[in-house]
């Protein structure tokens, strides 16, 4: 099943893409206004692919259903983490990197992004996958089932460029979380590159800015 998905092309024919998972409770509508922020008009166009996740309940918030990559429990997210909706949602976003090659998008002309819940998908899903990818971006998030990483990791990935950025006030996901989650990828040798800002959980306009740097590196 193909995700419903809002798509922005920023020129025609575009041969690199963007998969931006958004975070619980929103939709793929979510970011969809950064791309302008975002976009430098001398890149070679691109393919912006924000899909919706499934609605689904979600313990934490009383069962009450929405929008979600997977299930929370409990305050502690990353103890008694919902591993089969991890695993589920990576598969989906597995079937959106197919599309995109079917397309004609070569797998390391696509980049996956994702906030929160999101994130921890591309993450997750971008160091698993099994053909080289152009780069993983993910804010405000954590690496889940970081402890099945050794055993599940792609070589292909092992040294793909991640964007990490974290806000250091952030309540949800706490900013010593995220700082594991880097600490633990860099062990195992990936090249992760790591902002923080004096934020909550959420995006600001000097963290655009450094990713539009750093994905312009990987564009020009």
């Amino acid at each position: 099943m193909l995700l419903p998905c809002i798509e922005k092309i920023t020129a025609p024919n575009p041969r690199h893409a963007v998969i931006w998972l958004h975070g619980l409770g929103a939709d793929g509508n979510d970011f969809v206004p950064i791309v302008p922020e975002l976009v430098d008009p001398i890149w070679p166009a691109l393919r912006f692919v924000f899909p919706h996740a499934p609605v689904r309940p979600i313990t934490i918030n009383g069962g009450m259903a929405m929008r979600a990559w997977y299930d929370i429990s409990g305050q502690e997210i990353a103890q008694r983490q919902d591993e089969t909706g991890i695993r589920a949602s990576i598969g989906l976003l597995e079937e959106l990197i197919a599309r995109e090659i079917e397309r004609g998008i070569a797998s390391e002309n696509i980049y996956l992004a994702g906030f929160s819940q999101g994130g921890a998908i591309v993450l997750a899903g971008g160091i698993r996958h099994a053909q080289l990818l152009g780069g993983i971006i993910a804010l405000s998030t954590y690496l889940p089932m970081a402890e099945k990483t050794d055993a599940e990791a792609s070589a292909a990935n092992c040294s793909t460029p991640i964007f990490m950025a974290h806000g250091m006030l952030d309540p949800t996901i706490s900013h010593a979380l995220g700082e594991m989650s880097r600490a633990y990828l860099v062990q195992r040798g990936y090249a992760v590159d790591w902002h923080t800002y004096p934020m909550a959980h959420q995006v600001c306009m000097e963290e655009i800015a450094d990713l539009r740097a750093w994905l312009g590196v990987r564009l020009a």
